[in-house]
């Protein structure tokens, strides 16, 4: 008999085994022979079946079992006990998502192990332009209160959003440009909330009504923390042996405090065959940057949307739909009520796509996006020349059913350019994918997926000259860079119904010029004090790694009219590893996130709620030249919710304990891990009622 498998074989062995995996009892204490009851059937224990989300972040709107890549999406009450003062805090923790950690007031997602230009965050679709790839201590244009929910899609997602999301996409979702009519001509919601561990004081409302064709949208938000309350020492004990201080700042971390406040208007126009929309929203936002004790950043932000859709405009056409914003961003970096340096970028971002009927087995969209920038920087701490920024892309993405096989494929061309009075780059930049979902068996499914992509250096990788504050780094730049190659695989498992449902994702990313700061080994002397001098160069590099996330249904609600249970316990797991490495020399890549396993227990009864969380990292020790190593850590929470009406008010009261056991942990993906760690034991109570 032969030893080979054929692929029919292969495809009936996985089917059959997944089958028998999704059958099986976890665990029994009946034995094998005992029949079931005939009318245990009527109260049997229903399967749990994910939340069958869309993103809207693909082409197609799939749901996140349809993906070709893993995506997450953020809402609801985890939204609402996540919610931290910046967009990279809130989203940490997630499947491959940690955070730049500067502070309270500018911290930026990063997803396996990258961030930077080469992850990209969006506002419903389109660029949130800001200066936050300029600087680490610089803020993501968004406030999270503002948000309804965040959509994270781990890994390239280059095909719709460019070369800058070969890392992944973090779009957050808000309501400013409504696309539908709200539920009885009327929703709204109103959080408040106060923090122990920074005296946090937040509250923010927002309210979608129509009247006639129109739909319009309201709301505001507010917030003020003070320093920042930690365990111990702001400074490492690594750091403090090296460079021992007389006067060593302890149990607040200081200048870390931020004042925030925000809001939008907009309103739609809605028919049967299509929506148009526009929005206006500012944001002002002052913070301390935690590396220096008298420097603060005043920010000001103005920001217009206008987006809309044609549904079925021709025969061969399904959909039009368009997406403009056009910001208009300036901070002053303050020191000592003095401004040193006035940091401002105005841009605009406008894409359209066109998804196409199906034609045959086809299914697809194809568009365009065109993109200007214009950064300045002016003051002691302009380290990077004024620079006028230019981008034009086309792009399609196909979709083939061929049941239980789903094919996705496309492909981006980008011309981008980049311009100073002494410089003028550009850069044709072309990027393709392909992968394959197979769905052996109802809710399971296998997706491999493969890309290629090449991404032009920004104008700080090419023009940077100087010192950057923000980093402690005295940084270049090199105008002669050419673009970073990659390629990548990802590989996932996914099971969205059963005992147990979730996902395990593998994937690889191989770089022929990753472009990343390296250190010379010399420093530069400025005002009496000294930076290491680093230069941006390319270098060949590997990024391994996974995540996996499994809730195991221990209880769930009963059916049936006899014995009807309204409650649920959950058990779930989330483990991210990242292990990357310079080809060149074989070192570890600087900033790069530790192993990190999460579990939490999360139990629901009627209108109550409980979450018991506890996420570990493990000690990073793989770390790049002029970077100390950091301390494996524990994090442990609890959070309890109560939900009540009063009218037709829905109205969730909660309580979470944050870092229980007031450990000390720094991130090791922080260039400031060693002088600022994050907050220590603190509690939060809040309230939110929507309507």
């Amino acid at each position: 008999m032969s030893s080979q498998m054929n692929p029919t074989s292969l495809s009936k062995f996985v089917r059959n085994l997944l089958l028998a995996a999704g059958t099986a009892p976890l665990a029994s204490t009946a034995p094998a022979e005992t029949p079931v009851a005939p009318e245990a059937e009527e109260i049997a224990i229903p399967q749990q079946r994910l939340a069958e989300l869309v993103l809207t972040a693909s082409p197609l709107e799939r749901t996140l079992f349809e993906l070709a890549q893993p995506a997450t999406v953020v809402t609801g009450r985890d939204l609402q006990l996540d919610l931290q003062p910046s967009l990279g805090e809130t989203l940490d923790g997630q499947p491959g998502v940690s955070s730049t950690s500067f502070g309270p007031g500018a911290s930026r997602p990063i997803i396996r192990g990258l961030g930077d230009d080469r992850l990209r965050v969006l506002q419903n679709g389109t660029s949130v332009l800001d200066a936050a790839n300029v600087g680490q201590d610089h803020a993501v244009g968004v406030d999270p209160l503002s948000v309804t929910s965040v959509e994270i899609v781990r890994g390239p997602a280059t095909l719709m959003y460019g070369p800058n999301a070969i890392g992944g996409v973090v779009n957050v979702i808000d309501n400013r440009v409504p696309d539908s009519r709200p539920a009885n001509g009327l929703e709204g919601a109103i959080d408040g909330r106060l923090g122990s561990a920074d005296g946090l004081r937040s509250l923010s409302g927002a309210v979608t009504f129509d009247a006639g064709p129109f739909v319009f949208h309201l709301d505001g938000f507010a917030r003020r923390s003070n320093d920042l309350r930690i365990p111990g020492f702001a400074r490492s004990a690594r750091l403090r042996a090296e460079d021992p201080l007389a006067d060593e700042p302890r149990n607040r971390l200081p200048n870390s405090s931020t004042e925030t406040e925000g809001g939008a208007i907009g309103g739609s126009y809605l028919w049967d065959s299509g929506y148009v929309g526009l929005s206006f929203s500012a944001m002002n936002s002052v913070y301390g940057v935690v590396v220096e004790d008298d420097v603060v950043i005043d920010l000001r932000q103005q920001r217009w949307d206008l987006r809309g859709a044609f549904y079925d405009p021709a025969s061969w056409l399904k959909e039009i739909n368009y997406k403009v914003g056009y910001t208009d961003y300036e901070h002053d970096e303050v020191d000592e009520g003095e401004v040193d340096t006035e940091f401002a970028v105005s841009g605009v971002n406008a894409r359209t796509e066109f998804r196409h009927q199906s034609v045959g087995v086809f299914e697809g969209a194809f568009g365009m996006e065109l993109s200007r920038t214009d950064f300045s920087a002016v003051g002691d701490e302009a380290f990077v020349p004024p620079t006028d920024s230019e981008s034009a892309a086309l792009f399609f993405f196909e979709e083939a059913d061929l049941d239980p096989y789903r094919l996705q494929f496309g492909a981006r061309y980008d011309y981008q350019s980049h311009e100073t009075d002494d410089f003028n780059r550009n850069f044709n930049a072309f990027s393709g994918s392909a992968g394959v979902i197979f769905t052996p068996v109802e809710n399971h499914a296998i997706s491999l997926s493969a890309a290629y992509s090449q991404r032009p250096p920004t104008y700080l990788e090419l023009y940077a000259d100087g010192v950057h504050i923000g980093t402690g780094l005295a940084e270049f730049g090199d105008p002669d860079l050419g673009t970073e190659d990659s390629f990548s695989l990802d590989l996932s498992l996914r099971r969205k119904a059963g005992r147990v449902t979730g996902s395990a994702s593998a994937f690889y990313y191989r770089f022929s010029n990753f472009i990343n700061l390296q250190p010379t080994g010399n420093d530069i002397i400025e005002n009496g004090q000294a930076y290491p001098e680093h230069f941006f160069r390319p270098t060949r590099a590997d990024f391994i790694g996974g995540e996996l996330e499994a809730v195991l249904h221990i209880l769930e609600p009963m059916a049936g009219e006899d014995v009807p249970r309204d409650e649920s316990l959950d058990l779930s797991l989330a483990i991210d590893y990242v292990r990357a490495q310079n080809r060149d020399d074989r070192m570890p890549m600087p900033r790069i996130p530790p192993f990190r396993a999460t579990t939490a227990l999360d139990y629901q009864r009627d209108n109550f709620g409980a979450r018991l969380k506890g996420r570990w990292a493990a000690r990073q020790n793989r770390t790049g030249r002029e970077e100390l190593a950091t301390d494996s850590h524990f994090l442990l929470s609890l959070a309890l919710t109560y939900q009540f009406d009063v009218g037709r008010t829905r109205n969730t009261a909660f309580v979470k304990g944050t870092n229980l056991t007031d450990a000390e942990v720094r991130q090791s993906t922080s260039f400031i891990k060693d002088s600022a760690p994050l907050a220590g034991r603190g509690v939060m109570v809040g309230m939110r009622s929507e309507f």
